[in-house]
């Protein structure tokens, strides 16, 4: 399996950031930041032609339980989902937190954690991509 998950949607760059950071909530995390990547780019002198935002988002309790077992896990902490434009397509992307998580642990509880953050972190992204119906 691809440690990356990117999916393709036909709406709007902006539209999706809006649809993304309303999907985080409904499943009961946070945003604790969004670095528009493409805009830093831009304001440091670099031609970059398309948009992309990463946001770090979180559910504190899961993200306790991933610290109370180990410290060190904080390199994999908050969970990072990217919309971003390539071509005229916009799509959102994340690296799969139980893979990234089966390289960095050995913990079976752990794993479970990374299991049910990939579940709710994968419907984010695909209510977000996914139109509304009229």
């Amino acid at each position: 399996m691809n440690p990356i998950l990117i999916t393709d949607t036909g709406k709007a760059f902006e539209e999706t950031c809006t649809d993304l950071q309303k999907a985080v909530v409904a499943h009961g995390f946070g945003v604790l930041a969004i670095h528009d990547l493409g805009a830093t780019l831009r304001n440091k002198g670099i031609s970059f032609a398309e948009n992309c935002r990463v946001f770090e988002v979180c559910n504190p309790q899961q993200a306790a339980q991933v610290l109370a077992a180990d410290m060190a896990l904080t390199v994999a902490l908050p969970c990072r989902i990217s919309v971003y434009t390539e071509a005229g397509h916009t799509r959102l992307a994340m690296i799969r937190p139980a893979e990234m998580l089966q390289n960095l642990s050995s913990d079976p509880e752990l794993m479970d954690v990374a299991k049910q953050v990939e579940v709710a972190t994968t419907a984010m992204i695909q209510e977000a991509a996914t139109p509304i119906p009229d």
